[in-house]
Formats: C-alpha cells, structure tokens, sequence
C-alpha cells in the first residue's frame, strides 16, 4: 500500500556528494593560509580543477569532471586531461589568462600531430564540486520521500514496550478505523489507542482543510490570475493559497514519479530531438519581515533577473524539465561554514563547494598578515553580504550550472541512440551539452542544430516573410519541374539541393594534413512562421559523413517551437511569470505582480508543466488531438486536473 508522502528536504540526503577534500590537505590548508598570499595559495591547492567528484543518487554512484575541451571539432573534446612521457611533460591543457578570468587552453598534441587537430581553443572552467552540489539541489526539489512517523503504542510504564502490531499482533485489540479510514490499535495491557497513518488511497484529504478547492485553486492559477484575486474567489487567506501551492506541487510531484519517470526509464528512443531555451523573470526583491526601516541602510536592486531554463522533446512538445537558476534554501551561514572550514575565500572558483552562487561563493573573512586585501575591501563585503542577508532568502546560481546540472539529470532520466539538440547561440547552453554529452558528441551519435530568429521583428514583417515563403517555394518548384504544391515536400527538395554544395563545416589545412573547423555558414530556412518570418540554422557539429537527402531531412525538424510554445504559455497563464506591465506613465515597467519568493515560481511551472504535458491536447500536422505525453509514447489517455490532483 502507498504510503503518505512529503516534499524531500536537506536531511534526506537523496543525493550524497562526497566531498574531494582529504584530511590532509585540509590540514595544510590551514597550514598554509597565513603563511602564503592569496594567489600564491590558490595556485598550490588548485588540484581540484581536474579532480573527478563521487556522488550517489539512489545508491548508484557517479563521477564527473567536466573541466576539458568543450569544442567538437577539436581533438581533446571530452578527453580529460594527461601528461604525456615527453620532453617537458607537456599536457592536454593548460591555465591560461589572469586571475580574475582563467580559461583553459588546449595545448597541441606532441605524440600524434597529424592525426586530428587541436584548435587552441579557450574554455570556460567550473566547479565540479559545485555543480554535483547542484545536481543535489535539483533532484531534491523534484522528489517526494514516505513519511515515516514514530508511534508509541504503550504508555512510559507498559511491560510490552517496544513491541509493535506488526510485529506481534496478538497483544493488540483491532478498534477499528479512524475517520480517514487508517487502522486503530490497542495496546491489550496498558489499553493504549494509536491511529496509524492512513494510506494514499485511503486518504487524499489527510490534514488538509478546504481540500475541495483544489481543482479551482489549480484553474485559478493557470488561468493568470494574481495570488490576491484567487483569495477573493476562494475565500482564503495567503498562508492558505501558499500551502495549496506547495501541496498541489507535491501531487504533481507524485504524478510524474508514476507517469513519467517510471515510464521513461523502460522506454528507449531511437532519435530523441532535445529543444533548449531560457526564460528571464523578475523576482521581486523585497526585504525580509523585520529589516525594513530607515535603521537599515543600504538598499539591493528591486528587481532581479531570474532564469529559468526549459528542455521539450522538438517532435512532441513534451516538456522534460524547467528549472530555475536560483538556490532558496542555502543560507549565508552554510556558506560562512565552508569558506571558514575549507579556506575557500583564498581559492579558485573552481576550487569552491559553492562556485555556482559568483560574487557570494565564499563569505569574507578577515585579512591574513600576507593578503592582499585592504581592511576597508574586506568591510565593504562583509557589508554586502551583511545587506543581501535583509531580503529574499537564498541566493542566484549560475545559469551554466544549473544547465549542466539540468542536462545531466535528464541524460540518466531519458534513453536514446541518437540525440538531436536544438538552441540559440547561448553559450551557456552549448559549453553544457558539449560537456555533459561529450561521449556522444566524439561518437557522432549527438549533433548540435542552431536555431535563431530576429525578435526584432514586427509581427507584420514577419507575416509578409511568411507569404513571401510560401510565393518562393512553389515558384522554385515550378521553375524546376517538380509536380506538387506541398510545402514541406518542396522545402525539403530545395535543401537536397543545397547541401550538394553547401557545407556547415570548412576544410582547412596546415600544410601537412587536413582538418575541419566550424564555418558559421548558416542558411535560411526554406519555411518561415506566421509569428516570426525566416529563422537562420546552422549545424555547429560534423555532418560530413552523411548524405544531402540527410541533412536536409535533419534541418527540416530544426525549430524551437517546442520550448516557445511552453514559454509562452508560462507567460500567459502564471501570473507571477508573466511579462511586466506598462505603468500608468507608460515610460516604466511594473513588475507588480511578480512572485517574491522563486520558490513559489518553481512550484508554479512544475504544475503547469504537468498539465500541459498529461492534460492539454493540441492538433498537428497528422491532424490529430494528443497530449504531449501521448505523442511521446508513455501514456494512451488524456489525464484530467482531478487525475493529477487525486491520482484515482
């Protein structure tokens, strides 16, 4: 029997990261830390750049490092890094720049010159503490655990304590079922009562008053409507609407561990189209209850953009997961801990547990006799962190590493044999699939399509781009001789011959042998949108070895209306996710109704997330109603608000 379910918390430890610090090192930290200058101790304990980190997740261990080159063309792409048994000991990769901004460089290959080619290629460095840190956070927050409560079944003096009714049910009278129909023991000696907990079929209303309002509330709150208009209609008060969103988050939560998970772990895919994007919403900065008033100086910047990043299957619509790049249960403690214990104020990003949070990822700590701090640098952050403890609780991460962690959690959810990935020229969303999908890349059984629009676009202009599309199309078909008026047919024959000629690589030489570089020699899709005109594509992997016929049967699938038809349903549906309004003026944007608490904002796009993918039909081009669930294969019906909510 299922049992009651709760949200997953920090002490459930779903996710164990095993921290890539050893005793020893620890010890000469300490050792070392007032003893040498900042940047003379971070170059000595700078091991961690490529050091794998261990984690479990579900007992199943992993490992990461993502520290190496992150360019598909380049020989070293995905391959960590090595020392050759050369003169000088020359290895993959080397630090390169200044403090403030290094990068790593590939070096050249001293063992096989001519076989492949390094590029020097400049890449980005992270954490990878940090982002198995946030791996952790974003299981968690997607993940519901049993309760598991405590019962006393004796009174303190009872000579039959310790035993339980499961285990010897005989010294216990049956006293029948409790309102929400859990069972009722007695204890036979000291005539003890205990209600159990009920079951999850028992009871969906268990501790939960006004439970009957939760269809409406989750209509309500797909359908724009501000957090106060839904206390109106409902007739309850805010901590009330706070704790059915949180509830209707956890069903859904549990929906999806049924519907989805379970399913996409026994299925695999062929070909799977991954479509990327990034959504920014203002999460409205206010300060904390208590820290108001002129005795507090200083003030943060009102508004804050806050990314949230989408992935949905290109072909289905099947939204997989939307993630927002903030952390709202780390505390400036925890952080003050770890800069304190592990001396990371002194460090390297890529050496710090909480690299992802940036300007906050160590707390500051005092000047040592050899810094190079000022006393006045170090108080105005202390100032700064000290101000930033006033409003929001928790802190932003990096989109980089929320992206990476996103990917790789969808990587262990989804199966295929071949993966088509689809997004705008984000470098943050590149360097992450490069990374996380590395193996598959050096494979070739992964290839990477650029899909980009000019949002600068009046909808009439790219109306008449349309109609200029389609008059182009069968007026190509015509001059050519081709005897149908099917767009698409017709599209897709003019690629075939385009890319008889055309190349999205470039063959270079250095005189010695021959190698291929990205060209960023993009073209413009043969068939435009009614809402924004011509899209330029690109391929920015190595399509050399296949067919024009193929090609051109992958660039017919490359758009991203996947990730902008659900976008632009968070916009129209949350209110707390919308666009910001024109003031009354007309020379400002307000921001009235954005959410304060990014919490709130995850919990929101996760429910609609869920009904957009089990319960909102749409028809396409086979001209059929689905849902984005049905055409993605896990499921054979439509689900309803109650299905979700209930699970019947």
């Amino acid at each position: 029997m299922a049992k009651m379910k709760r949200l997953a918390d920090q002490e459930d430890a779903l996710v164990t990261v095993t921290p890539p610090l050893s005793k020893e090192e620890l010890k000469n930290r300490n050792k070392d830390y007032d003893n040498l200058p900042p940047k003379k101790f971070a170059t000595k304990y700078k091991a961690l750049l490529f050091l794998p980190v261990e984690f479990t997740v579900n007992g199943k261990s992993h490992e990461i490092q993502y520290n190496f080159c992150a360019n598909p063309f380049c020989k070293w792409h995905g391959l960590q890094q090595k020392k050759f048994s050369t003169k000088g000991k020359r290895s993959r990769y080397r630090l390169s720049g200044s403090d403030g901004r290094k990068r790593l460089k590939c070096n050249s290959d001293p063992i096989a010159p001519t076989i492949g080619m390094t590029h020097n290629c400049y890449n980005e460095i992270y954490s990878n503490w940090s982002i198995a840190e946030e791996i952790s956070r974003l299981r968690r927050i997607e993940s519901v655990v049993e309760v598991e409560p405590e019962y006393q079944f004796h009174k303190d003096n009872c000579s039959m304590n310790g035993i339980t009714p499961t285990e010897e049910p005989k010294n216990f009278y049956r006293q029948g079922k409790s309102k929400v129909g859990a069972q009722v023991w007695q204890c036979k000696t000291c005539m003890k009562k205990t209600n159990l907990l009920p079951t999850k079929r028992k009871s969906t209303t268990y501790h939960q008053q006004r439970s009957e309002i939760l269809p409406l509330f989750m209509k309500l709150l797909l359908g724009r409507n501000p957090v106060t208009r839904t206390c109106e209609i409902l007739d309850i008060g805010r901590g009330t609407y706070y704790e059915k969103l949180e509830l209707l988050y956890q069903r859904c939560l549990e929906f999806l561990d049924k519907y989805e998970r379970k399913p996409l772990l026994n299925k695999e895919f062929n070909e799977l189209w991954l479509n990327t994007d990034g959504m920014v919403y203002y999460l409205n900065n206010v300060r904390q209850k208590g820290q108001g008033g002129s005795k507090y100086d200083g003030m943060e910047d009102s508004k804050f953009p806050t990314e949230i990043i989408v992935t949905a299957e290109g072909l289905t619509r099947y939204v997989f997961r939307a993630d927002i790049a903030y952390d709202w249960d780390i505390t400036l403690g925890e952080i003050a801990s770890d800069t304190f214990f592990n001396k990371e104020d002194h460090l390297s990003e890529f050496a710090k547990r909480h690299g992802r949070f940036g300007d906050y990822s160590h707390y500051p700590i005092p000047p040592t006799k050899n810094d190079t701090q000022t006393e006045s640098d170090y108080h105005y952050e202390v100032a700064q962190f000290d101000r930033r403890d006033q409003y929001v609780n928790g802190f932003h991460v990096g989109s980089t590493y929320t992206t990476i962690a996103h990917y790789w959690l969808i990587k262990q959810l989804v199966k295929a044999s071949e993966w088509r990935f689809i997004t705008d020229k984000s470098h943050s969303l590149m360097t992450s699939l490069y990374r996380v999908f590395a193996k598959e890349f050096r494979l070739t059984e992964a290839h990477h399509f650029l899909s980009q629009t000019d949002k600068t676009k009046s909808r009439k202009i790219a109306y008449n781009e349309f109609k200029q599309a389609k008059i182009d199309l069968i007026e190509w078909g015509l001059y050519k001789g081709y005897n149908t008026r099917s767009l698409r047919k017709l599209a897709f024959l003019q690629l075939t011959e385009l890319f008889q000629h055309h190349h999205f690589h470039e063959d270079m030489t250095d005189g010695t042998h021959k190698y291929r570089v990205h060209a960023n020699h993009s073209i413009q899709h043969p068939l435009a949108t009614v809402d924004r005109g011509f899209r330029a594509v690109d391929c920015t992997t190595d399509l050399s070895s296949y067919e024009p016929e193929e090609i051109a049967n992958l660039i017919m699938e490359v758009n991203d209306n996947a990730t902008n038809s659900f976008i632009q349903l968070v916009r129209r549906k949350i209110s707390i996710l919308e666009r910001p309004l024109v003031t009354a003026r007309g020379d400002k944007k307000s921001y009235i109704y954005s959410n304060f608490n990014p919490r709130y904002a995850q919990y929101a796009a996760t429910i609609l997330r869920t009904y957009y993918n089990f319960c909102k039909k749409y028809r396409s081009g086979d001209k059929r109603e689905l849902t984005p669930a049905q055409r993605l294969g896990i499921t054979d019906k439509q689900f309803t608000i109650q299905d979700i909510i209930y699970q019947r």
